[in-house]
């Protein structure tokens, strides 16, 4: 309930300090500004601004409020429509996103919603095949979830043999490259570990995005686990309209709608852009720095997101 709380919060804050301003401004700084005046007129000087407070003085209340409703509204605005920072915590979509990530996040790009209650406010785009989205995880709404979008409304989605196959909801007449399987090529091996085994870097085209994937090949396919869609097979999934398949890079340790199903869209929260910060936690076995300090900052990993 953190993220809920605290957009109701910004909410609440933003509307309580633009009241007090403005009752303030319309009902009360008029008497005061008329008081300073028949005080000027009588006296015959121009009060200085230390007088002029003494004799009709601004409450602590009204002055917070003047000056802290701009910067409030700014944050609400900002945050509940145009951008929002994320800090990724888990290594589910590595190699493309590491724990430590501080990631930007476009939130008008999948609609613009009210930040309290979600319900949408104006249409904009959806999501793209290959996008990295933040969602709302379907069986725990509180919580923002990062995955790579493989299917949209209508596609037909297969895993076979750790490889996914797209079968897009416009086949057999789609036009481009890439309408069934997602092109995936061999990179290296050894890059990145699960413990002591070396995953395999593969790089994957799905849509406009080319990106780079892992794979554990001493892990099974789990497929006992998957979601099992009515009417469907096991590893295969037809997306319903108003849907979403969403995949973690790292395949082998990734929680995603293999295992919990589809993500409906009003629980969509935005695109992720860019990497503004990495922070690296990972101290030697030697160091003596607090574990809840950064190690290093990983300046190579700062740029878009592909």
């Amino acid at each position: 309930m953190t993220t809920f709380y605290f957009s109701l919060l910004l909410v609440v804050a933003t509307i309580f300090t633009g009241l007090v301003w403005l009752i303030d401004h319309w009902l009360f700084r008029p008497k005061r500004v008329l008081a300073l005046a028949k005080m000027e007129q009588k006296s015959g000087v121009k009060l200085t601004e230390e007088e002029a407070r003494r004799v009709a003085p601004e409450s602590s209340l009204v002055e917070f409020s003047r000056s802290a409703f701009p910067l409030i509204a700014f944050i609400l605005i900002l945050r509940s429509f145009i951008y929002e920072p994320f800090r990724i915590p888990s290594g589910s979509m590595m190699p493309t996103l590491l724990s430590g990530d501080f990631i930007i996040v476009e939130k008008f790009r999948y609609g613009l919603r009210d930040p309290v209650f979600r319900k949408q406010l104006i249409k904009t785009s959806l999501p793209k095949h290959g996008d990295v989205a933040v969602f709302k995880y379907p069986l725990e709404p509180d919580l923002d979830y990062i995955k790579r979008v493989i299917g949209l409304p209508g596609d037909r989605v297969v895993y076979h043999d750790k490889q996914f196959y797209v079968e897009k909801q416009c086949a057999p007449n789609c036009t481009g490259e890439n309408e069934i399987a997602i092109e995936q090529t061999f990179m290296a091996e050894g890059d990145y570990y699960a413990g002591r085994i070396p995953q395999r870097t593969f790089s994957e085209t799905h849509g406009e995005h080319t990106y780079n994937v892992l794979v554990n090949p001493a892990a099974g396919s789990q497929i006992s686990s998957f979601y099992n869609q009515s009417n469907s097979r096991r590893g295969e999934w037809i997306v319903p309209e108003g849907y979403y398949f969403m995949i973690g890079d790292n395949r082998d340790n990734s929680r995603d709608s293999r295992f919990w199903g589809f993500v409906p869209e009003e629980h969509l929260v935005g695109r992720a852009v860019f990497v503004w910060l990495s922070l690296d936690f990972d101290h030697g076995p030697d160091s003596r720095m607090p574990t809840w300090l950064p190690a290093r900052i990983r300046f190579e990993r700062i740029g878009s997101i592909r």
